[in-house]
């Protein structure tokens, strides 16, 4: 059974959320505030987070922010504004979906459902291979091998690759690599990320075609199935 954390502080909300999912089968615990919800994912692990941005003491793009810290767990913020800028602002933190209120019930537990059969598919297919030509990245093993011969590369290099690789084909700011590789609090600038690429290119040897950079946005792994 998937379990959700339901945060918002209107009760009726809450409410609502959770007498469909669990109609749906799913667990449900509930917080009413951002700093609730914080605690509670310190202590629990939940499939999903269903969270509204407007809460006092901590609200949702904050939690949210503070929560992936510590847990990866997919997330659907629940938002009374539809503009552009709350959207993007999400996206940019790593939540999965955004749905404007009103909204309809079933139509949410349809967004539930697909993000969390896109993450745990995401994670089974992490435990597993990868193959891009010669270039190969055992990913529980975290080694990578360059036809065949193993290369060394330092944790934030692999973590680099990965990452460039689990999202491939998308172009990746380089504010965007530093918040979600090294972390919000991370004291550093573009040239942390500039010469993490370097380093890793010159390790993939012929493979490094894979890493492109994007003039004035950033990079991305480029490799068509």
């Amino acid at each position: 059974m998937y379990k959700l954390l339901v945060v918002d502080d209107e009760p009726k909300i809450r409410e609502i959320i959770r007498e469909y999912a669990e109609f749906a089968g799913y667990e449900v615990e509930e917080a009413e505030d951002g700093m609730v919800a914080l605690g509670l994912c310190k202590l629990n692990d939940y499939d999903l987070i269903v969270m509204d941005i407007m809460m006092p003491k901590l609200d949702g793009f904050s939690a949210c922010k503070e929560i992936k810290k510590i847990k990866d767990i997919p997330t659907i913020m629940l938002s009374a504004r539809g503009e552009e800028y709350d959207k993007l602002f999400g996206f940019e933190l790593g939540i999965d979906d955004y749905v404007v209120k009103p909204f309809s019930p079933k139509e949410l537990m349809a967004r539930i459902n697909v993000v969390i059969t896109r993450h745990k598919g995401a994670s089974q297919a992490a435990q597993s291979v990868l193959k891009f030509e010669g270039l190969e990245i055992n990913v529980p093993a975290r080694t990578v091998s360059v036809d065949g011969k193993r290369v060394e590369l330092t944790p934030k290099e692999y973590d680099l690759l990965f990452y460039l690789i689990e999202n491939k084909n998308i172009a990746l700011s380089r504010d965007k690599l530093l918040s979600d590789i090294w972390g919000y609090d991370f004291f550093g600038d573009d040239r942390t990320i500039d010469t993490h690429i370097k380093n890793l290119r010159n390790n993939l040897g012929e493979y490094r075609k894979f890493i492109v950079t994007l003039r004035g946005v950033g990079y991305k792994f480029e490799f068509e199935d």
